[in-house]
């Protein structure tokens, strides 16, 4: 009898210890669960705090950007006020003292063309224009006769103090005293290969100011997009020597104006032959029995 209860409460015992089996069971199950929905939640809670940081982040960037663009748009205008809008190192830029580095010349001549141009249209009547009288500079032919081609010497020459891409040089042209000439030169050749150096100038182009410094001539140079060489007189020309062109006689403009464009039109027609000979139109830069000028190595390229 004893040991039929027995059985009867070991069985009892049996089935509670297997539901408490299968509601362990069931229990890890559901902590499982829990367990995977908790590592979602901070999954999302993590994805929705990204996006809330690069939204937040694009803000920023916007605003950042438009900042950028108006500092970059006061730079700019401080540097126009400041004579600076153009790059100095440029070696194709030519305009008043060099062959390269000459963008702030061209400024320097648009502003002061500028200023004419608002005294003309000051008046409500425009001036009707006259017929060029004969033997005036307007009914001679545009031809290199026009420009005052001289042999210069370059007494000294320093870097210029606001400017690392230009040179400033006291240069004489056969005149009482030097000119000063600003040539953007400094990537092309040494400080100390311009000093005591014999060169061809223009020397009626208009003055301009650059960074500061007036500039009274331009160096000519033959000139491409990899290398430029200041053209050399012949042995034994000096300083004040015109250079001349057969079969294009006449004086050189005293100066020439900017509004008619004469160096703008005569310059492509500036080349250097294949034996590195400075011509116009193929006739050579020379200096009546002396001889003609050259590039020390490069042959047809532009002059500038």
């Amino acid at each position: 009898m004893f040991l039929a209860r027995f059985l009867v409460k070991m069985a009892a015992n049996n089935a509670v210890l297997n539901r408490l089996e299968q509601k362990g069971a069931e229990a890890d199950q559901v902590i499982e669960y829990l367990k995977q929905q908790v590592a979602l939640l901070k999954e999302k809670a993590i994805l929705q705090a990204s996006l809330r940081e690069e939204k937040k982040l694009r803000v920023e960037n916007a605003k950042l950007k438009k900042e950028i663009e108006g500092l970059k748009q006061e730079l700019i205008q401080a540097e126009i006020r400041n004579g600076a809008s153009f790059s100095d190192d440029d070696p194709q830029t030519t305009a008043v003292t060099s062959s390269t580095g000459s963008k702030d010349e061209i400024k320097g001549e648009d502003e002061e063309k500028k200023k004419k141009e608002k005294g003309e249209k000051k008046g409500d009547k425009k001036e009707k224009k006259q017929q060029p009288a004969a033997g005036s500079s307007d009914a001679k032919p545009v031809d290199v006769s026009r420009l005052d081609l001289r042999v210069g010497c370059i007494i000294t020459a320093r870097k210029h103090p606001d400017a690392d891409a230009l040179y400033v040089e006291e240069v004489d042209v056969g005149e009482a005293s030097p000119r000063t000439v600003v040539s953007g030169l400094v990537k092309h050749v040494p400080l100390d290969q311009m000093q005591n150096r014999m060169a061809i100038l223009l020397c009626n182009l208009k003055p301009a100011k650059m960074r500061g410094v007036v500039s009274q001539a331009m160096v000519m140079c033959a000139s491409s997009p990899e290398k430029v060489e200041i053209l050399a007189p012949p042995p034994g020309a000096v300083p004040g020597d015109r250079i001349t062109f057969d079969g294009f006689p006449g004086d050189p403009e005293k100066e020439l104006n900017p509004k008619k464009k004469i160096w703008e039109q005569i310059q492509p027609h500036l080349h250097t032959n294949d034996q590195c000979v400075a011509t116009y139109k193929g006739v050579p830069f020379e200096v009546k029995g002396k001889g003609v000028c050259r590039a020390e190595t490069m042959a047809n390229s532009g002059i500038k």
